[in-house]
C-alpha cells in the first residue's frame, strides 16, 4: 500500500498529491509517468509524475476527475493509500540525455495547456537546477484553473500565461502567444517542447514546423495499462508505429500523426462515461 501524504485542490476538478512511494522517488526522471490503482477491483491509471523527492520518498501526482477512476481516486484523503503505485515508467525526457554543452546550445520552450503544466514543471527544474532556465508557455480557458504557476514561474527564466476569455496574461491560445513572441518581439527558440491536450499539441507543432522550431511532444494521454500489452497507445510516428507507454511518451511532434491520435483517443469515452455513471450511482446508494 503507498500513503497519500498530502491532497490539494488546485482548480475545479483538478488536485495534487504527494504519494509515499520512496522507491519510484529514487529512480524517477523528468518525462516518466506512474500507473496506480486504488484498490484490488481498480482500473490502472497512467499519470505523469509532476515531482519527485528522494529524500522524503514523496511522488507527486496532478489527477483531474474525468471518469470513474479519477473520481475514485480524488476521493480519498490524506492518510489514506492506493494499493498499486508503479513506477517510473516510460522513457525520460531526451534534454536528460544532454550534456551541459548542449543544453548551452539549446534556447528552450515549453509549451502546455491544462494539465499539460503539472508534467512540464519537472523538466523546467531540471534545466533551471542545472543552470538552464527555459521559457515558459501555459494555456488556460480562464484564470481560474491555472495551475502550478508560482512552481513554473520560479524554474523559468520567462513565464508566459495565455487565457482564452483574457482573465490573466495574454489574451488567446498558446499558439497566438508563441507566434507573437517570435514574430513580434524577436525570441529565437531552437527546441519546442509541447505537453497538453492533444488538438493543443497538433496546432503548437503545425505552427512550430511553419517556424523551423524542432518539436517534441509528450503523448500521455494516450496510454492505459502503462506496459504496451493493450496496444490502445499505438501511434502513428513518420513511417512507423509507435506505443507511446514503452517507447515514449515523448515523440518527434513533427512526425506524429495527431488525427489518428485524437480518434484513438476517443475510442473509450463511451465506456468512460458509463463507468463515471455507474460509480455516482454507487456512492448514491
Amino acid at each position: 500500500m503507498f500513503q497519500i501524504l498530502k491532497k490539494e485542490k488546485l482548480a475545479p476538478a483538478i488536485y495534487l498529491m504527494d504519494i509515499h512511494a520512496p522507491r519510484v522517488a529514487e529512480s524517477a526522471m523528468p518525462g516518466q509517468f506512474v500507473i496506480v490503482r486504488v484498490d484490488e477491483k481498480g482500473e490502472r491509471v497512467p499519470l505523469t509524475i509532476a515531482d519527485y523527492n528522494p529524500a522524503t520518498g514523496a511522488v507527486t501526482i496532478v489527477i483531474q476527475t474525468i471518469g470513474a477512476s479519477t473520481n475514485k481516486l480524488c476521493d480519498l484523503n490524506a492518510g489514506d493509500s492506493v494499493l498499486d503505485f508503479v513506477g517510473p515508467l516510460g522513457l525520460p525526457s531526451d534534454l536528460c540525455e544532454m550534456s551541459d554543452e548542449e543544453l548551452a546550445q539549446k534556447r528552450i520552450i515549453f509549451v502546455g495547456g491544462g494539465l499539460g503544466a503539472a508534467p512540464i514543471y519537472p523538466q523546467v527544474k531540471y534545466l533551471a537546477e542545472r543552470g538552464f532556465k527555459p521559457d515558459v508557455i501555459i494555456g488556460a480557458k480562464t484564470k481560474a484553473i491555472e495551475i502550478m504557476r508560482s512552481e513554473l514561474e520560479a524554474v523559468s527564466a520567462n513565464y508566459y500565461q495565455a487565457t482564452d476569455d483574457g482573465t490573466d496574461g495574454f489574451h488567446g491560445m498558446v499558439t497566438n502567444c508563441l507566434q507573437d513572441l517570435v514574430q513580434n518581439h524577436g525570441k529565437q527558440y531552437n527546441h519546442c517542447v509541447t505537453i497538453g491536450p492533444m488538438i493543443m499539441m497538433k496546432f503548437v507543432a503545425k505552427l512550430t514546423q511553419e517556424l523551423n522550431i524542432p518539436t517534441i511532444a509528450s503523448l500521455n494521454t494516450l496510454m492505459v495499462d502503462g506496459t504496451g500489452m493493450c496496444g490502445a497507445c499505438r501511434v502513428s510516428v513518420g513511417d512507423k508505429m509507435r506505443f507511446t507507454c514503452v517507447e515514449g511518451p515523448e515523440f518527434d511532434a513533427h512526425q506524429v500523426n495527431f488525427d489518428e491520435a485524437l480518434r484513438r483517443q476517443a475510442m473509450y469515452k463511451e465506456v468512460e462515461k458509463a463507468r463515471l455513471e455507474e460509480y455516482n450511482n454507487c456512492k448514491l446508494s
